[in-house]
């Protein structure tokens, strides 16, 4: 469970092979007429791979981030090279148009919305030179976070790409660097949201779910706001996290056929789990009882889940960036 650069460099292998793969591929996408029975490259030129637009949006974070942080990895070059050929201001301005349509104001919402500024924050701060080619895609789509989260009255507490929490987790960084308003807002709708929760029942997990309602609340709460106010909540949201209660949530998740797209969401959920499980650690910190707990469970998840992040396309073209997450956590 290393990440070092003979893992960027597989995982890396993993995105190229699938961000420019237009077939098979799900589209998000309201037709008002036959005028608007387009193929995915026409639509999206940027992010017409993966199978659908948001898992294109999240391989290039991913083939963003690892070429930052091992720049001389074996498939690192050949991640540049593609970039300077996808991310250009014609594409950008046909996306951006898209976005525009009445008919695309629930366009990837919140999901794709998240990943897309996420990796905008990874290229912006990073210093890549295309950075300010995607900028005003990242700054549309802050916008409509800003718009939602003035309009909704209630979160979604979905396992898959719906959920609230997960959304705002993935903005932040953006919105940290972009746009501390924004920030601020996205604090005050978390504390509206799930600031009275208590004693999480952890019902999960479902047959359809990537994402651990659960753990991603948690996760949202210490992503946005000061630790000692987290630590308090946590305290009262997960009580018997250091007798590892309720079960679960500490138990990894069974996958059965990973030919199921959505059975395989669950190695997802698995890596999600591994990941909020080492970042409510941390942000606990090392005194807190429920720590070295969620460090444990935290390996025991990602430890579940790595092996099969490639052979079956139903996961191949997602899990290796949440395994990502889950590895520099």
């Amino acid at each position: 469970m290393k990440l070092d650069a003979a893992q960027a460099a597989r995982m890396a292998g993993i995105a190229l092979g699938h961000v420019t793969r237009e077939y098979p591929h799900k589209l998000d996408h309201v037709m008002a007429d036959d005028a608007d029975a387009r193929t995915p490259r026409d639509l999206h030129p940027m992010f017409f791979g993966s199978f659908d637009w948001h898992s294109c949006v999240h391989g290039w974070w991913l083939l963003m981030r690892l070429a930052h942080r091992f720049p001389d990895h074996a498939r690192a070059a050949e991640t540049r090279a593609l970039a300077a050929e996808t991310f250009t201001a014609a594409k950008v301005a046909v996306e951006r148009a898209y976005l525009a349509q009445p008919l695309a104001r629930g366009f990837e919402r919140p999901y794709g919305w998240a990943w897309l500024l996420k990796l905008h924050a990874e290229m912006a701060s990073n210093g890549n030179g295309l950075s300010p080619v995607l900028q005003p895609l990242a700054q549309d789509f802050a916008q409509h976070w800003r718009v939602m989260l003035g309009s909704f009255s209630y979160p979604i507490r979905t396992g898959a790409h719906g959920n609230t929490a997960f959304a705002l987790v993935l903005s932040a960084h953006w919105a940290a660097d972009h746009d501390r308003a924004l920030l601020a807002l996205m604090a005050t709708k978390a504390r509206a949201w799930y600031n009275a929760d208590r004693r999480a029942q952890a019902w999960e997990p479902d047959g359809d779910a990537f994402l651990s309602p659960t753990l991603m609340e948690a996760l949202a709460m210490a992503t946005l706001l000061p630790a000692p106010e987290f630590r308090h909540w946590f305290r009262a949201f997960l009580p018997r996290a250091r007798a590892e209660a309720p079960a679960s949530l500490f138990t990894p998740a069974n996958v059965t056929d990973r030919s199921d797209g959505k059975i395989a969401h669950l190695d997802g959920l698995n890596l999600s789990r591994g990941w909020a499980f080492r970042r409510l650690a941390a942000t606990l910190g090392p005194r807190d009882a429920a720590a070295p707990v969620l460090r444990a469970a935290a390996d025991a998840h990602i430890a579940a889940a790595l092996p099969h992040i490639a052979g079956d396309y139903a996961g191949e073209h997602w899990l290796a960036s949440f395994s990502l997450l889950a590895l520099e956590a």
